[in-house]
């Protein structure tokens, strides 16, 4: 009975907000409403990109397409109070899906299946003001960009792909002066939404997450030194055992200590960060590090305005026999922060998406050819701080060695307008599988190419 209230009752302000704004504009001045609509074409194809064997189809093979539909509404009233409301779906058609150690082709697979409409974002914002220097943020929001270059916080809701980012949170945010910025986020973000409404749940609802997970956050934004931007934070997470697998099969409570500086004196721009955890893995005591360091170099007067960058990831491992667990949680990183190809990688090894183990060497150019168009190259070499023993044959991990292997980027992106970009991105990736390697003498090259159409009114 509350679900399908909430549910009517977010559609009517959802709707308020998309057909009110010729009713009250010239009744209210007070009261604005605005309104948009989000369409994400994207065709993608994986290969090899989980299990490294070109033999065997449960490693999740695909060859679909996607499509995601979102509109919103928001309601500003004065500069005190705003309301803002977003509903997504998103479709799939498979014309391959590796599953359970074969290929399943349109007869196998639900066709155009239209999901679930949920609500992607719901939150109220309550402004700051020049009496009380702070501002709130309640309910479903997306904190994609806002954190450390999305180094721990970006995606709330990994189960679910790239359909949501989402967090359920509480985010305050306290101007201290005007160089500095304290933020403070609860975060609950349960296994499937159990908070709002969803429509057309007629099946297992989608896993949003792995387990259950509850955090806070507190992140300081200091502004004092001109081009140069500190960062420190602390952060808490506690992820539940509920259908846990992989490296959250126990009961999880991390603590993370760290840093975030960008510094740009042109025309060199320098991004680091470093973080300390410590905390329980069940019954064992945590302690992990992770980290990278990243330059760029801009040549804005030469042809096509060149950037050239590079730089080091370095995330701890698990190591074997010991009685702590030494392996780097991504936190709310579970999310293609550095490859799509390679987060899908660590589905057999740690989870999907959940980078640990890594040491990552990354070198890159990016061009603009025209103002609307932006092409990016990197070649990157991987390497893993400690041994896996794989959980299957089928899954060719580990070797003998730690060389993960090379992985090579390429994407065009092009702008048409402010409402219409595109890009293509292909990526390709070689096992290293001799003496030194972490694959076996099985793995194959895997390929992942997506090519995205988007629109935004």
């Amino acid at each position: 009975m509350l679900r399908r209230f909430l549910s009517l009752l977010m559609m009517a302000v959802l709707a308020t907000a998309v057909f009110a704004p010729s009713v009250f504009a010239g009744d209210n001045q007070d009261l604005q409403f605005k309104a948009g609509f989000y369409e994400r074409l994207r065709h993608e194809f994986w290969k090899n990109n989980q299990d490294m064997n070109s033999q065997y189809y449960g490693g999740g093979d695909r060859n679909f397409f996607r499509f995601k539909t979102s509109i919103w509404g928001q309601a500003d009233y004065q500069e005190a109070l705003s309301f803002y409301a977003k509903l997504t779906n998103e479709i799939k058609s498979y014309n391959l899906l590796g599953s359970s150690g074969r290929k399943m082709y349109y007869s196998d697979h639900r066709h155009w299946d239209p999901d679930e409409i949920i609500f992607d974002n719901l939150y109220l914002d309550i402004k700051k003001s020049s009496a009380v220097p702070v501002s709130f943020r309640l309910g479903r929001q997306d904190l994609l960009g806002l954190y450390g270059e999305n180094f721990l916080i970006c995606d709330g809701t990994p189960g679910d792909g790239s359909r949501t980012f989402y967090f359920n949170a509480l985010k305050s945010s306290w101007d201290i002066d005007d160089k500095n910025t304290l933020d403070f986020l609860y975060i609950n973000n349960p296994r499937d939404d159990i908070w709002l409404p969803v429509i057309n749940e007629d099946k297992t609802p989608v896993a949003l997450n792995v387990t259950a997970e509850e955090g806070y956050v507190l992140y300081l934004k200091n502004r004092s030194i001109k081009d140069l931007a500190f960062e420190p934070y602390y952060m808490f997470k506690r992820e539940d055992d509920d259908y846990g697998s992989y490296y959250q099969s126990q009961t999880g409570k991390i603590n993370t200590l760290g840093v975030f500086s960008k510094y740009i004196t042109a025309p060199w721009t320098f991004h680091a960060q470093i973080a300390d955890q410590f905390g329980k893995y069940g019954s064992e005591d945590r302690t992990a590090l992770g980290g990278y360091l990243f330059a760029d170099y801009d040549l804005k007067d030469a042809l096509w305005k060149p950037q050239l960058s590079g730089g080091y990831v370095y995330l701890s491992g698990d190591k074997q026999g010991t009685a702590k667990r030494e392996g780097w949680n991504p936190l709310w990183c579970r999310f293609p922060i550095y490859s799509e190809l390679y987060a899908q990688s660590f589905q057999y090894e740690s989870g999907n998406s959940y980078w640990t183990n890594l040491q990552m060497y990354r070198l890159g150019v990016t061009v603009k050819p025209t103002d609307k168009a932006k092409f990016n190259l990197s070649y990157s070499f991987l390497r893993a701080n400690e041994l896996v023993t794989g959980v299957s044959s089928n899954y060719n991990f580990s070797g003998t060695g730690k060389d993960r292997g090379q992985l090579i980027l390429a994407k065009l992106d092009y702008t048409f307008n402010k409402s219409v970009c595109a890009y293509l991105l292909g990526e390709y990736f070689i096992p290293n599988t001799g003496n030194r390697g972490f694959y076996t003498k099985d793995a194959d090259p895997a390929i992942f190419v997506r090519t995205q159409l988007e629109f935004k009114f």
